[in-house]
């Protein structure tokens, strides 16, 4: 009898030291790959926001997505080290139960396209992610049972600078990733791509079906569906971006935002054209005209003069409306002219509110961050 007992706790113990791993790996890859992509997380952040109407708590959404990565970068740390396992675990259950639980109802009764749990590495359905979380979420609970009995802020020493340290480094990870860029690019206008011949590649896939833009109207909340050369979208003071499907309701994901790619000017569609340029062609994307500050503006401006030395095209990209022909003065000599597009598209071309993207014969071969903008 007492043998049995003995051996049953050292199962249960190897079972608790597997699902402490299997939890915390997949923590730190979540954390990891988010973390990363700060700008990626509060897109999907404020996805949910919208779905739930609860728009109001959006000037939040950058720093809450920081802190959520963060923090479960640094719970996968804490738990793959065994410091202050009660504690962590004790929240992990807590997050997972209602990450359960929101995922669910993303899969059901208040469907949500991405719940962006692995950014864009890896991309779950809203069924695949519960699945995932039905796993993980007795797992992690085996854990907190294995611990329960712990005190759970007694930190030694050793924890807590263990802990402190897990702590600068998940949250500096995604402070330097907003204000500079991702270091590993992952979207699909990343460096070296031909967008072109990327959307022509997209197109000849989805030949069979007609790529569907759902967008909710912010004022009444209600959901149109548009075509991809229905430019109406572009108004994002008016529109919000839901989801991109197919007409014949695939469920599978388009190809992620290259189909979207669209440029127009107070005229209407200039995409082609500019994607024809041979040479450089500067871009300098702007979300907000009136918030660009004025180290980030002088920056600019010295794009701007080094593309009329050069004898490049530079043009400004922004989600603001345009109906007439629409200047921005970034250096004192050359005024850039400004053309729309969808706010969603180029956060995915470029993970900033300013910035600059740089196509040589149509191929992405430089992004940057107004900061880091190299004079």
């Amino acid at each position: 009898m007492q043998l049995s007992l003995l051996r049953n706790r050292r199962v249960f113990r190897l079972l608790t030291h597997f699902c402490r791993i299997v939890v915390a790996l997949t923590f730190v890859f979540s954390g990891a790959v988010k973390a990363i992509d700060p700008w990626g997380t509060a897109l999907n952040v404020s996805n949910y926001l919208v779905t739930y109407g609860v728009e109001f708590l959006r000037p939040l959404v950058m720093p809450f997505s920081i802190w959520l990565c963060g923090a479960e970068l640094m719970m996968g740390c804490m738990l793959l080290f065994k410091v202050r396992i009660r504690m962590c675990s004790t929240f992990a259950c807590a997050s997972m139960i209602f990450f359960t639980v929101l995922t669910f109802l993303s899969a059901t009764f208040i469907p949500v396209e991405d719940c962006g749990c692995f950014g864009e590495v890896v991309k779950l359905t809203p069924w695949q992610t519960f699945l995932k979380n039905l796993v993980l979420l007795p797992m992690i609970m085996i854990v907190w049972w294995r611990y329960r009995s712990d005190r759970m802020f007694a930190f030694s020493r050793k924890e807590f600078s263990l802990a402190l340290l897990f702590c600068v480094f998940s949250m500096g990870v995604g402070v330097y990733c907003y204000l500079h860029l991702p270091p590993i690019d992952l979207l699909p206008y990343k460096e070296g791509t031909n967008i072109a011949q990327a959307m022509d590649e997209a197109k000849n896939r989805q030949t069979d079906s007609e790529v569907v833009l759902v967008y909710r109207n912010r004022r009444t909340g209600r959901l149109r569906e548009f075509s991809i050369n229905d430019k109406a979208w572009q108004n994002e003071s008016r529109w919000e971006w839901v989801e991109t499907r197919v007409s014949d309701h695939i469920a599978d994901r388009v190809e992620p935002m290259i189909l979207e790619f669209s440029i127009s000017d107070e005229r209407g569609e200039v995409t082609d054209s500019l994607l024809s340029i041979k040479g450089n062609l500067y871009i300098l994307c702007v979300t907000n005209s009136k918030k660009i500050g004025k180290s980030c503006r002088q920056n600019l401006g010295y794009v701007v003069d080094k593309a009329h030395a050069e004898n490049a095209a530079v043009i400004c990209l922004t989600p603001e409306p345009i109906t007439e022909p629409t200047y921005h003065q970034f250096s004192d000599n050359h005024p850039v002219k400004c053309y729309n597009i969808d706010s969603k598209t180029m956060k995915t071309m470029l993970r900033a509110n300013t910035g600059l993207v740089v196509l040589t014969d149509g191929i992405v071969t430089e992004k940057a961050n107004c900061r880091d903008i190299s004079r």
